[in-house]
C-alpha cells in the first residue's frame, strides 16, 4: 500500500472478494436513515478472514500515521472490533460509545474511561449518512474530550455525510470509497456500465432516487 490510491483499490478489492458489497438495483435496500439504495457493503463479514482483517487493520495504523491523540473510540457495534484491534496495535486506550444510554446499572453512553481534554479518534466501520459517527463525536466533546478525527473502513461518499462532519469540525479518514468500488466492480465485470452509472446517480442524489430509476 505504497500511496493512498493503491490502498483504496486494495481494500476495495477485499471487499468485493468476501462478497461483502451486494448491488440490487430492482429491490434497493433501506439504511437505518431511511435512505433507499441499490449498494450495501457489509464490512462485518471482514471479521471472519483473519489474513484479510489483519491488511485491514495494518492499513488503518498507517492511515492515522502522525496523528496525535490518547484514546481510540470504537462505535457500537460495528466499530468495535476494528477498534480494540486497533487500540492492542498501537498500544492505546480504547473506549467505546453506544447508541444510547443503558437502561440499567450506571446508564452509561460511554464504556471504558475517558478523561478530560484527552484527545479521541472515533472508529467506525462504515460511514453511511454519518449520524451514528456524529453522535458519538458529540457524546465525547459532552464528556470533555477532544474529537479531531473519525476514521472508517469504507465511505458511500455521501455529501450529507461530509456537511455533518465539516460542521462539527471532525475530519473523516476513510480507506476506500464508493467511487473507488465501484471502478474495480466494473473492471472485473462484476457490475455492468449502467449499473455503475446508477450507483454513482445515487451517490450523487440518494434523495431523490427512486425504485423506478433502478430498473434498468
Amino acid at each position: 500500500m505504497s500511496t493512498l490510491k493503491n490502498m483504496k483499490r486494495e481494500v476495495a478489492k477485499i471487499l468485493l472478494d468476501i462478497k461483502a458489497v451486494t448491488l440490487r438495483p430492482k429491490q434497493p435496500y433501506t439504511y437505518a436513515s431511511g435512505i433507499k439504495s441499490p449498494i450495501y457493503c457489509d464490512n462485518r463479514l471482514l471479521i471472519s478472514y483473519p489474513e484479510k482483517r489483519e491488511i485491514i487493520v495494518q492499513a488503518l495504523v498507517t492511515a492515522l500515521k502522525g496523528k496525535e491523540f490518547d484514546v481510540l473510540a470504537g462505535i457500537a457495534t460495528s466499530g468495535i472490533p476494528w477498534c480494540a484491534w486497533l487500540a492492542k496495535e498501537l498500544n492505546k486506550p480504547m473506549i467505546y460509545i453506544r447508541s444510547k444510554g443503558k437502561e440499567h446499572g450506571n446508564e452509561n453512553l460511554i464504556e471504558g474511561r475517558i478523561n478530560n481534554r484527552q484527545k479521541v479518534i472515533i472508529v467506525e466501520d462504515l460511514i453511511s449518512t454519518g449520524g451514528s459517527s456524529i453522535a458519538a463525536v458529540n457524546a465525547v466533546k459532552e464528556a470533555g474530550g477532544i474529537v479531531n478525527d473519525c476514521i472508517a473502513i469504507f465511505t458511500y461518499e455521501l455529501e450529507s455525510a461530509i456537511n455533518k462532519f465539516k460542521k462539527v469540525n471532525c475530519n473523516l479518514l476513510t480507506l476506500t470509497d464508493l467511487k473507488t468500488l465501484v471502478e474495480i466492480a466494473a473492471e472485473r465485470n462484476y457490475i455492468n456500465p449502467e449499473e455503475k452509472s446508477l450507483v454513482l446517480a445515487w451517490r450523487d442524489n440518494p434523495e431523490n432516487w427512486t425504485v423506478k430509476e433502478s430498473i434498468i
